[in-house]
């Protein structure tokens, strides 16, 4: 929601304000039905150094390779994305503890009214709870899941591997990051850092604040602040805690509290172990089973105009379609507003027929040229992280107009994987844990 404007083009120093006004133009047609294969690479050896984090580059130090993300380099068939399965599932109560289970689930009740008149501002002073966005958890939750399910995971393809602490993927991540992978070559205003360490042969990725996005977050103005609530609040106008009962609009909302689904896919060559908070699911207990069940909530302002239309197509929809595809989410219920957050219309929106919606917008994105940028980025990624270090994160930051480039980080604050996995995970004697339970914190 908040538009962050920085750049970089040299890693260690990820926020410098030097902007490029360079954008191409690109072809009107849309094709993301295809099927196609990986091809070759769209590195670029050279021009940029990668370095261990220092103020300055030893002229030693051997030429490497950045990323480009121009789009018109990404634009050919649709890669291999295969059907995401859900392997799992937690929930995060009110205090942000880790639960192995489903409890945290809300089931989607359709308003009755076409125009419901939703008050989204209500309960914004009194009854909101919200979570301390300061605090970075950057995998631990997925982590904790590993660790509560490792023997399913293993038991799956691992038998053939040497590593002890093999978990038979090649990425762990939140689907918030690849979201971000996928709407980059699209990407005009805010830039990214990705911190990468290998451990066990499988990449874990996680993202780090850039400094603009700190700044945001910090000087948020109230109505920005505000306008975050009408999201979390209407889904409490939609969602009820079961099946049979019936949302509780007068509830406290807690913004601590999700439920993850965690989905196994493949993209290309590269197989996806990754998770993302679910809204709700449909309650016809004949809906098929997850996640083709699940339902996305969203909140947008009404539109008026054509200009606004077509600003929703080109910019809004390529952000939900990109969050909802990876997991296999197939429907978006969203809340059109007015400026004072009432809710005036509610539509739905199917995964599958976006594509056919933006077709006709100017210079609009694609989905192919999403996925096979996201693609090409995790087999640059698998090309550079080759040591197996927990302790050694590579940092890959890029900027709009920019290539992705990366720097090196040992024993730095960039480290994630906390020692309560690394151990767990390298212990030759671990199976399902029960005895070692990570910290709830």
């Amino acid at each position: 929601m908040d538009q962050r404007h920085q750049s970089h083009h040299r890693p260690q120093h990820p926020n410098s304000n030097h902007h490029d006004n360079h954008q191409s133009t690109f072809k009107r047609d849309m094709d993301d039905s295809g099927r196609g294969h990986f091809q070759h690479k769209r590195f670029r050896p050279g021009h940029q150094n990668h370095h261990q984090a220092g103020p300055s580059t030893p002229p030693s130090s051997p030429p490497t390779q950045s990323l480009s993300v121009q789009r018109q380099l990404y634009e050919r068939d649709f890669p291999l994305y295969k059907q995401p399965v859900e392997v799992g599932n937690f929930s995060l109560d009110s205090e942000r503890r880790f639960f192995n289970d489903a409890r945290q689930l809300r089931y989607y009740m359709e308003p009755e009214k076409s125009c419901p008149n939703f008050d989204l501002r209500d309960g914004y002073r009194g009854r909101f709870v919200k979570r301390d966005d300061r605090v970075k958890e950057k995998l631990d939750h997925i982590l904790r899941w590993i660790l509560a399910n490792r023997s399913k995971l293993q038991s799956k393809d691992t038998a053939a591997s040497s590593s002890p602490c093999a978990l038979g993927v090649d990425i762990v991540t939140w689907r918030g990051h690849l979201t971000k992978l996928l709407t980059t070559p699209y990407e005009t205003r805010e830039g990214w850092l990705l911190a990468v360490t290998r451990m066990g042969g499988t990449l874990y990725i996680s993202e780090v604040e850039t400094e603009a996005a700190r700044r945001d977050r910090e000087n948020r103005t109230e109505r920005h602040e505000e306008m975050m609530y009408w999201g979390y609040k209407f889904e409490q106008y939609t969602c009820a805690d079961d099946a049979r009962s019936l949302p509780d609009p007068g509830g406290v909302v807690n913004t601590n509290e999700a439920f993850c689904t965690v989905v196994q896919t493949r993209l290309a060559e590269h197989r996806l172990l990754f998770s993302g908070e679910v809204d709700c699911r449909d309650k016809d207990p004949k809906a098929p089973s997850p996640p083709a069940c699940y339902i996305e909530m969203k909140t947008s302002l009404e539109i008026s105009t054509p200009k606004q239309r077509s600003n929703f197509h080109r910019f809004k929809l390529l952000k939900w379609w990109a969050q909802s595809f990876l997991p296999g989410v197939p429907r978006i219920v969203a809340g059109f507003r007015d400026h004072d957050g009432v809710v005036v219309s509610v539509e739905t929106y199917h995964i599958s027929k976006i594509s056919q919606l933006i077709k006709n917008e100017t210079n609009c994105w694609k989905p192919t040229v999403c996925m096979n940028f996201c693609c090409e980025f995790l087999s640059f990624v698998k090309s550079v992280v080759t040591e197996d270090n927990p302790r050694v994160v590579h940092l890959f930051s890029w900027d709009p107009h920019r290539d992705v480039t990366y720097s090196i980080h040992r024993d730095s604050q960039y480290s994630f994987l906390p020692d309560w996995y690394v151990r767990e995970m390298t212990s030759s004697t671990s199976r399902e844990t029960h005895h070692h339970h990570p910290p709830q914190t």
